[in-house]
């Protein structure tokens, strides 16, 4: 990956500037006291207002949103806020390497983008979703969902696979050019071998027939 340095941010609270620090039990008093001192002063009020509408929106972006600094080789930096996809904490959230070197891949709870560190203008997000899970070859970057699998090459989406599963993909191995995996079958009630050409996308088996 051609990036010097990439700093996540894994924002999950933010503090009132107001609070000081003080603990629960003395906030309800400051909090009278504060709204005693400004009732008769409309402009202090005012600004008090713009400052809780800004502590509104950063915790909106805490709860929805994880946030990158990267540094590209060629310099400069920029904040990449990434929306999060789901809170279950079995969504995938992390920061993986493309097979292009220009561009990383950052997983949001579920929601996976591809960052072009030249270009940020220019990113992507995956319309898989939710990315359940994330498994890298030598030349593709494939994103796991409930019933299909879609990869990522250096020049973008290579392939996305038809319905490999009714719910629920294991991938068990890869062996040379091919992906092996389970998937469910509905009427079956078991999971059911299938293969994928991994230069084509192409399927052979799966729970759906």
């Amino acid at each position: 990956m051609n990036v010097d340095a990439v700093e996540r941010r894994a924002v999950v609270r933010v503090r009132d500037p107001l609070a000081g620090g003080i603990d629960e039990r003395q906030s309800d008093g400051v909090e009278l006291s504060l709204l005693g001192a400004l009732a008769h002063d409309d402009a202090k009020r005012r600004r008090r207002a713009d400052i809780g509408l800004a502590i509104a929106k950063l915790l909106q972006i805490a709860i929805r949103a994880l946030q990158l600094l990267v540094r590209p080789a060629t310099g400069g930096q920029f904040l990449a806020t990434c929306a999060l996809g789901f809170t279950d904490p079995t969504m995938p959230t992390g920061i993986h390497t493309c097979p292009n070197p220009d561009q990383l891949c950052a997983i949001a709870g579920g929601y996976a983008y591809i960052i072009d560190t030249l270009h940020p203008e220019h990113s992507t997000h995956i319309p898989l979703k939710p990315v359940v899970s994330i498994h890298p070859t030598v030349d593709l970057l494939l994103f796991t969902g409930f019933h299909t699998i879609l990869a990522w090459g250096s020049a973008g989406e290579a392939w996305h696979t038809q319905r490999l599963s009714w719910e629920g993909i294991r991938i068990t191995g890869i062996e040379g050019d091919t992906l092996h995996g389970l998937g469910w079958n509905l009427i079956t009630d078991q999971e059911t071998p299938f293969t994928v050409d991994l230069r084509t996308g192409r399927h052979q088996g799966g729970g759906v027939s």
